[in-house]
């Protein structure tokens, strides 16, 4: 991400001023709906903490990482951990693993994969891993348009491209009265079979969809049944 202001920049190229501007709107309330009362969660991608500070507010005990220091500064109230979450090894388990922010659908298999074990290393056995994808179908009928957020933001998504099945590019900008911000990424389509597939391998299933339109999933370690001979 690049912007006209001054401000730090994040390893994987985001503006911290940005993102640090960024309100939750309903995703604490769809996770504290899907967690244990005063829940330990481990937050992984946690950025400024707009999700962070409202989890806490609703009773849980949030563990916030982020492989920003620049970003971590902004987070309150919170346990703070500055660490790749493909790296991480707290050696500890929480009742709820928090994946968000489109992460999952990094283009990079093998470390999408490892975002993987790293949730289901750090979840109890009977606790939850909480993923954000986009809706099935997003990545095939996305097309360039533009909104304003409740902040007075322009946001505009353009320069979109499809360079194989699965892989979507684009850019958006971000506009205010004093700043411009636009980033330009590629992700990659997760189907539900695809999402059960990788799940599997890192041991780990599918327990229910939390929204209506499928974009938010709450996994669980795998159930093994055992057979007495």
């Amino acid at each position: 991400m690049r912007g006209t202001g001054p401000g730090a920049i994040t390893p994987d190229g985001c503006a911290v001023e940005c993102y640090a501007q960024l309100r939750a709107r309903d995703e604490p309330e769809l996770i504290h709906g899907a967690v244990t009362e005063n829940a330990s969660i481990l937050e992984l991608g946690a950025g400024t903490g707009r999700i962070t500070h409202p989890l806490v507010a609703l009773g849980h005990r949030v563990v916030a990482v982020d492989e920003s220091p620049d970003m971590l500064e902004h987070v309150k109230q919170a346990e703070v951990v500055c660490c790749p979450i493909e790296v991480l090894d707290l050696r500890r388990r929480f009742d709820a693993v928090v994946l968000m922010s489109f992460l999952i659908e990094i283009p990079d298999d093998d470390l999408m994969r490892a975002f993987l074990r790293t949730c289901r290393n750090h979840v109890h056995e009977d606790g939850c891993v909480i993923l954000e994808r986009h809706r099935p179908g997003w990545h095939d009928t996305v097309e360039p348009g533009e909104f304003v957020d409740d902040l007075g933001r322009t946001i505009r998504w353009r320069d979109i491209s499809r360079p194989a099945d699965g892989l979507l590019v684009m850019t958006v900008d971000y506009e205010s009265d004093s700043a411009r911000w636009t980033h330009s990424f590629m992700t990659r389509r997760l189907d539900d079979d695809r999402l059960a597939s990788e799940l599997s391998a890192a041991d780990l299933e599918i327990d229910t969809f939390l929204s209506p339109d499928r974009r938010w999933v709450r996994a669980i370690p795998a159930r093994r049944c055992d057979h007495d001979d």
